[in-house]
């Protein structure tokens, strides 16, 4: 890392996350909610918007949703859906009332009100890699996930200002009891990180647990708590046509709390959803759409989301792709109907690749800007994703992490500006024809902060890179990792607070935690 020193000094304008010791491991960009000042891309056009709203709504009027949470299809029965056991069929007016009462955007404010984003409108967020059963890195190889490497996805989560949100279980900890393993880790979560946090919805306890040591951690009242979003859940639908018990339940209590839920339809073409696009993303929204009207009936104007997880699958295998020229049209698409309906949008940064090479890169790449293109929201795995989702990866991580600056600086206002010195009339003349510009005035004034510095890429030329051990990009970002972990410094926390959040774990864990199968 030393060879790229210069150059990251040249390219001003970037805040590090500081040790103690006053060093950093990378010259990163600052924290900033990125806004997408792009007009998205709009494959359909309006006829074709309407024909899959309509196809959504047929879906819900003639076909129907399983609801398989008797709570939540006796709401719908009392809000007039027409239910038969755990069938619900609602009417295009009852739902489209129903989405409209839920709001354009809305904030979440985690214990460090600095960390605050914005869901909705043109801004972006990125969320770390969550849920894989399994890690890979470059010394261990796959292995299933422990809680030793839960802590370093939690610390690289922290330390990159790219990263706004510390989701799920970047790897699942399953050296940990299923009882109490959301305890340990939210605990770690919530000390480690100042970031929006998550509570996965699998059951009253763990929602209610979550809900608890999220208003613990930022020294809040439960009227403060309730007063604005401070966390959130996803939610999943079993696609086809089905929302689960857990999950809906989950939802309704958040919901009824003020915090915000995302509901993701997680749709494959040709295996849980038509092989069409239209098909695919029909399913999808009226998916989507039937749990965010359960939730404006119980609770009006709650903050919602709507997702997209629509992909293919390897016809020959059935094995799950992403990054495809289909799943970026099928973002897409979902985005026109996210802003008809006046919701905010979330996707997700995905591949099928195995380890980080270069199918893991081109696969996440189109992901990641077709989340551009569809004018997301929220970016869920934006960082250390492989394997469909079975695998989280640490250089993964770090490599992600420079596509998302890359994109967050093609937002800046400073890279497409005309103003008459942008322009620069009088710097070719002074060159002419025959000069360069290192050394104009032009160029000095701006050279520090004139184009992206990168953390991981190598722009130097083969020979000096051969010279140099002709170290390859997933080995560069191993060793920004592992010297990541040896410098981090966990961000300050209210030890009264800590205290508190401390107390009711160990309370919770003498109760027996939530309880289980096992």
């Amino acid at each position: 890392m030393s060879d790229d020193t210069g150059r990251k000094k040249r390219a001003g304008g970037r805040a590090g996350n500081k040790t103690r010791a006053g060093t950093a491991v990378i010259d990163q960009m600052p924290w900033r909610i990125p806004v997408n000042p792009d007009r998205p891309t709009e494959p359909l056009d309006d006829e074709g918007v309407e024909a899959i709203h309509r196809g959504a709504m047929r879906i819900l009027k003639e076909i129907g949703i399983e609801f398989l949470n008797p709570e939540a299809a006796e709401i719908l029965r009392q809000a007039g859906c027409r239910v038969e056991g755990t069938n619900v069929r609602m009417d295009e007016d009852f739902v489209m009332e129903m989405v409209g009462r839920a709001p354009a955007s809305f904030t979440i404010t985690p214990r460090n009100t600095a960390r605050e984003i914005t869901v909705g409108g043109k801004h972006m967020v990125f969320v770390n890699v969550s849920s894989p059963p399994n890690a890979w890195d470059m010394e261990r190889g796959k292995r299933a996930g422990d809680f030793a490497t839960f802590q370093e996805f939690m610390k690289l989560t922290q330390y990159f200002n790219c990263i706004h949100v510390a989701g799920g279980y970047p790897v699942e900890p399953i050296d940990i009891h299923p009882a109490v393993r959301h305890l340990d880790c939210l605990y770690e979560k919530l000390t480690t990180t100042d970031k929006v946090v998550h509570a996965y919805s699998l059951g009253r306890e763990r929602v209610e647990d979550v809900m608890e040591m999220t208003r613990l951690a930022a020294g809040l009242t439960h009227e403060e708590f309730e007063a604005k979003p401070r966390m959130y859940t996803n939610i999943n639908s079993v696609s086809p046509l089905k929302h689960d018990f857990p999950m809906l339940d989950g939802a309704m209590r958040l919901a009824r709390r003020g915090q915000p839920v995302i509901v993701t339809p997680f749709t494959l073409a040709g295996a849980m959803a038509p092989v069409t696009m239209a098909g695919a993303v029909a399913l999808s929204l009226a998916e989507g759409l039937s749990a965010i009207a359960l939730l404006q009936y119980i609770k009006p104007g709650c903050p919602v989301a709507i997702g997209t997880f629509t992909s293919n699958v390897d016809m020959k295998s059935g094995a799950p792709a992403f990054g495809t020229p289909e799943y970026m049209r099928a973002t897409q698409m979902t985005g026109q109907l996210a802003r008809k309906y006046k919701l905010p949008l979330r996707s997700s940064g995905v591949c099928a690749a195995n380890v980080p090479d270069g199918q893991a890169m081109w696969e996440t790449c189109n992901s990641l800007w077709a989340a551009v293109q569809s004018q997301t929201n929220f970016v869920y795995h934006a960082a250390g994703w492989l394997e469909g989702g079975l695998i989280a990866s640490p250089e993964k991580f770090v490599m992600d992490c420079e596509v998302l600056q890359m994109i967050q600086r093609y937002f800046e206002q400073q890279t497409y500006a005309t103003t008459e010195a942008d322009i620069a009339i009088d710097a070719i003349r002074e060159v002419g024809p025959s000069g360069h510009y290192f050394g104009c005035q032009h160029t000095q004034d701006r050279y520090t902060t004139a184009f992206y510095a990168p953390i991981a890429s190598d722009w130097r030329n083969f020979e000096a890179w051969e010279l140099d051990g002709s170290v390859w990009t997933p080995e560069r970002a191993h060793r920004i990792y592992k010297a990541i972990l040896n410098e981090f410094v966990p961000p300050p926390m209210d030890e009264g607070h800590r205290e508190a959040l401390a107390d009711f774990v160990a309370r919770r864990k003498a109760e027996g935690g939530a309880p289980t199968d096992f």
